[in-house]
């Protein structure tokens, strides 16, 4: 199904350790509105939309996934060199007593991933609107977390997180209007 490039989608730059740019960043990796939460929806609900739409959600999906690999790129960077002093004052003490350095999916406030944040209702236009919920809700975490960041390396891979975002939100809207003229359209048996 893949042919995995073993190149990031766009690279990663971080100009200085910084644990508590991490300690935000890692909402994006582990938490509801996340990539992991995204790819996951997406792949799933693809197996009851119908097939004029069908390939939107395993293209989207299928970038999610490239996604949440440039976040765990972008969190193993900002961390790789913190002490875990430095992890401490980040609010990171816990994550380190448990994971050391490691990626692990949980939210910025440490709560771990959990599949409720996948929601598939079987509903096509339902669920297409779930999409764009989600899509737009994680492109305002990605301009709030720019927001604190004074990291302008790190600043360019999310401005181009959020615009793919927004490319995500307009295709989810463009799948609903292509379901809501097929539902409309006159059937004739």
């Amino acid at each position: 199904m893949w042919v995995y490039e073993k190149k990031l989608q766009y690279p990663v730059r971080v100009s200085q350790c910084n644990p508590m740019l991490a300690k935000f960043l890692i909402e994006q990796y582990g938490g509801a509105d996340g990539e992991l939460a995204a790819a996951l929806r997406y792949l799933n609900q693809r197996y009851s939309i119908p097939d004029s739409v069908v390939g939107l959600l395993t293209d989207i999906g299928t970038e999610e996934l490239a996604h949440l690999e440039m976040i765990a790129t972008m969190v193993y960077k900002l961390t790789k060199d913190a002490t875990p002093e430095q992890m401490k004052e980040a609010g990171l003490g816990a994550h380190y007593a448990d994971h050391d350095k490691a990626l692990f999916y949980h939210n910025a406030a440490g709560v771990p991933f959990t599949a409720t944040y996948i929601q598939a209702k079987g509903d096509p236009i339902t669920d297409l609107y779930e999409d764009i919920a989600a899509e737009e809700k994680a492109r305002a975490t990605y301009q709030w977390i720019i927001n604190m960041s004074d990291d302008p390396d790190l600043n360019d891979g999310l401005r181009f997180l959020r615009e793919r975002e927004i490319i995500h939100s307009q295709r989810f809207r463009e799948a609903v209007e292509i379901l809501k003229e097929e539902r409309d359209r006159k059937k004739i048996f």
